[in-house]
């Protein structure tokens, strides 16, 4: 007996003209709609198509089935996501820790804000959690966040870094996760983001402090 292979993530292919791209946009703004409204196991192409208001044959033009358009929404959120991080620590006008500060406060935020998006697209994973194309985009802020540790540990060697690497985006996306799944305040978060950030400083400062 074979296994069954997952479905194919990938986009048949890419909008060359700027009414293609207003079509694939439209797709993607009913197909988050249709998310929101139904949930990942109700999701299908026929819905939203309908919402999109266009035909199953053009939505099947440029995604070959649900699993694509569900993993283009949560490839967008992470694109998104990374693309706020590495801003923030690329920012060498701060210093290295006010930017940790302001990456903890930003990610936070940007979990509560997204709570019901996200929860909705991690019941959707199965259908590509496992693909290359997955860990690519899973990854995309790494080489940031490896280049800001490097500037925060100069004197721990390259093995222990990437353990802190890995535990820093671990810890990281594990509690924004969990803190998320409920309504916070603004002060909420704020409270929460500071306790989060004394715990990462004081983690890295003991790092550098033992290397040295």
């Amino acid at each position: 007996m074979t296994e069954r292979s997952n479905p194919p993530i990938s986009p048949r292919k890419q909008p060359q003209q700027a009414r293609s791209a207003e079509l694939v946009a439209a797709i993607l703004q009913a197909a988050a709609q249709v998310l929101a409204q139904e949930g990942a196991h109700r999701f299908t192409t026929a819905r939203v198509a309908e919402k999109a208001g266009v035909s199953i044959g053009s939505l099947y033009q440029y995604f070959p089935n649900k699993a694509a358009i569900l993993f283009r929404l949560q490839t967008d959120e992470w694109q998104q996501t990374g693309e706020l991080l590495v801003g923030i620590l690329q920012n060498e006008s701060l210093p290295p820790l006010e930017r940790l500060r302001e990456l903890v406060h930003a990610f936070l935020h940007s979990e509560c804000e997204e709570a019901a998006m996200r929860i909705a697209l991690d019941d959707a994973a199965p259908l590509y959690r496992d693909a290359p194309e997955a860990e690519q985009a899973r990854t995309f802020a790494d080489p940031t966040v490896h280049a800001f540790l490097r500037e925060v540990l100069p004197s721990v060697d390259a093995s222990s870094r990437d353990i802190a690497a890995d535990l820093f985006a671990t810890t990281l996306g594990t509690v924004g996760k969990r803190f998320s799944e409920s309504p916070r305040t603004a002060d909420e978060i704020a409270r929460y983001a500071e306790a989060m950030t004394a715990m990462f400083r004081a983690y890295f400062q003991a790092l550098e402090g033992a290397a040295r």
